[in-house]
């Protein structure tokens, strides 16, 4: 796979995967390896998908400041990555924790985007985060599930601080409990950076007030694509991120989770390609 080495000298991967115009990809987690988006649900069919693996994840080196994986530390790892790849302008897509660190590059590199994607957003940057009630109401549409009576009370006292993380309420992440999923969970362990996560949102990675007055200067448009079945964030939290570009629209995936292309690949697939080759 090809590499490059970054700002401070860490050498950093990336994957690339089918053909046609590219699209940059931006793993979430936080710090999870981009070997867990796959080809994303097919859409390597329509673009050349380069996904890069932050540092000190999957193929990519670990930087000699630990320091360094605090989420704005990286928006300059992204520059020297498009640059590297010659990209004049690029659609950038982000999924989950990603989509911080594209909303921060976005705001200090807003002439680099020609469309930007967030995918299930964590919207931190932007001074906004899931609660436990958001997540709490997301799971309660799942009661008819046969496995919810196990994983509800479970999930309820890991929110309130209560319990540790348990493996009973993965189900909730994903809009269908199915293999593909258990297989996709059971590979997160060897995938993630655990250190780099903790470091990842530290105090000081986001400056909100700053961060949405530079995205004001944002003209490129934006898609803000929600699972119908995600608590974090929820369609309602979505829609007010996306209040914060001036060019946004919002896509709410029916029967979806935090994988919306794991969920119902057609749909995320159709629905992506209709922002991506739409007016700019």
């Amino acid at each position: 796979m090809p590499h490059f080495t970054t700002y401070d000298g860490t050498r950093l991967a990336y994957h690339l995967r089918g053909a046609g115009d590219p699209l940059v990809v931006l793993p979430g987690g936080p710090m999870r390896a981009s070997a867990y988006l796959g080809d994303l649900g097919g859409l390597a069919a329509h673009r050349r998908l380069a996904l890069l693996d932050l540092r000190g994840t999957g193929d990519s080196g670990l930087p000699a400041d630990p320091a360094t994986y605090r989420c704005d530390r990286m928006v300059e790892d992204v520059e020297v990555w498009r640059a590297h790849m010659g990209l004049e302008h690029m659609d950038l897509l982000a999924h989950s924790a990603g989509a911080a660190l594209a909303m921060l590059y976005a705001a200090r590199h807003p002439q680099r985007i020609r469309r930007l994607l967030l995918i299930a957003p964590n919207p931190s940057a932007l001074g906004l985060r899931a609660t436990p009630e958001d997540r709490l109401a997301a799971a309660r549409l799942r009661a008819d599930e046969p496995w919810f009576a196990r994983a509800f009370p479970a999930f309820r006292a890991w929110l309130a601080g209560d319990a540790d993380f348990d493996d009973v309420f993965l189900p909730f992440f994903y809009g269908r409990w199915d293999d593909a999923a258990r297989a996709h969970t059971d590979a997160e362990l060897e995938q993630t950076n655990d250190e780099a996560g903790e470091r990842y949102f530290a105090d000081g990675a986001f400056t909100p007030d700053a961060t949405r007055s530079a995205l004001a200067a944002l003209t490129a448009p934006v898609l803000v694509h929600a699972g119908e079945l995600d608590g974090g964030p929820c369609p309602s939290l979505a829609r007010r991120a996306a209040e914060a570009f001036a060019r946004a629209e919002v896509a709410v995936q029916p029967g979806a989770g935090h994988y919306p292309w794991l969920d119902d690949p057609e749909w995320f697939v159709k629905r992506t390609l209709a922002f991506l080759d739409g007016p700019r």
